[in-house]
């Protein structure tokens, strides 16, 4: 093709019109794909269930544009199937070299999706970054970070929240990670979550009354089988044949050279955890000050005393 005295070398007539076309496929996919999503969010008005719906709609849907678009360009531009197989195979032999990384991570996008390992809401630990997934792509996964509790706070990275509240930082990871570190998901079928407060105390303290203190407190604040649910109970054991036989709270003894610790273990909601366990703490301190507990420290009993002789020298 000639314009203005200057031949375009590989620009003919038909070329031309073969990349109007293609113009003209992505345009119109996009406005489909535009129009689609403003259908899904016509049926989201604040409920969560129907939320993670949309999210999974809006998947679909991106997933269904981007194949009409590849087919669509195919089409367009390879008439020919010899020409096709040619071209197809040396561009996935240059592809898979120069884009080893971002070919593992479309994958993993497809392995999350497939798998249903984690969904926008989800709280997840994944790369070595804990919080709730705020969006999911081809490439990466969106997440908003939160901090880490006292026991992995010399995990990497480094964090100033010391337990799981957010952040305020935005992570984004590769979805590739999925294939070199596991993915905890803290809310997948049972978002539950149990945790522990640790009490240690004297060996000569009502260590009776101090269970019956933390047991209380657990029972006010925490959750236990009769407020879950027998619903939520036999989901989990159908899906995973797991059998949650301790979503009462109790409280287990440790034996230690200086106190006894008493361990509270209980079942709260994937969300919410630091503020719960800052109403049980409260709560519990106030009650072994009426009952005269001490929280034990570590002490040391001197059992032996060497005899002290005083001399008076001339």
């Amino acid at each position: 093709m000639t314009w203005f005295g200057i031949r375009f070398v590989g620009l003919t007539p038909e070329n031309g019109r073969k990349l109007l076309l293609t113009v003209a496929l992505i345009g119109l996919v996009i406005v489909l794909r535009w129009v689609l999503r403003g259908l899904a969010r016509l049926f989201v008005r604040g409920n969560t269930e129907l939320w993670r719906a949309r999210f999974w709609t809006h998947q679909a849907i991106s997933v269904l544009c981007a194949l009409l678009i590849a087919l669509g360009i195919i089409s367009i531009w390879f008439n020919d199937p010899t020409r096709l197989a040619t071209v197809m195979g040396l561009v996935t032999a240059g592809v898979a070299i120069a884009l080893q990384k971002v070919i593992t991570a479309l994958a993993g996008y497809f392995v999350i999706l497939r798998g249903n390992t984690f969904s926008v809401g989800d709280r997840i630990v994944m790369g070595d970054v804990r919080g709730d997934v705020v969006a999911l792509g081809f490439i990466q996964t969106t997440i908003m970070e939160m901090g880490q509790p006292p026991a992995v706070q010399s995990a990497s990275p480094a964090m100033w929240v010391q337990s799981r509240q957010f952040t305020g930082r935005i992570a984004t990871i590769s979805n590739s990670e999925i294939f070199n570190k596991p993915v905890y998901n803290y809310t997948r079928e049972f978002p539950y979550i149990w945790d522990e407060i640790h009490l240690p105390i004297t060996y000569k303290a009502d260590r009776a009354k101090a269970e019956s203190i933390l047991l209380e407190s657990a029972n006010r604040h925490a959750l236990n089988q009769q407020k879950i649910g027998d619903e939520a109970v036999r989901r989990l054991r159908e899906r995973y044949q797991v059998d949650p036989i301790d979503l009462d709270p109790s409280v287990y003894y440790r034996l230690t050279s200086n106190s006894l610790e008493l361990r509270l273990r209980f079942i709260v909601h994937d969300h919410g955890v630091r503020r719960i366990k800052d109403q049980m703490s409260r709560e519990i301190m106030n009650e072994l000050e009426k009952a005269k507990i001490g929280v034990a420290s570590s002490t040391h009993d001197i059992v032996h005393v060497a005899p002290l002789e005083i001399k008076n020298l001339p």
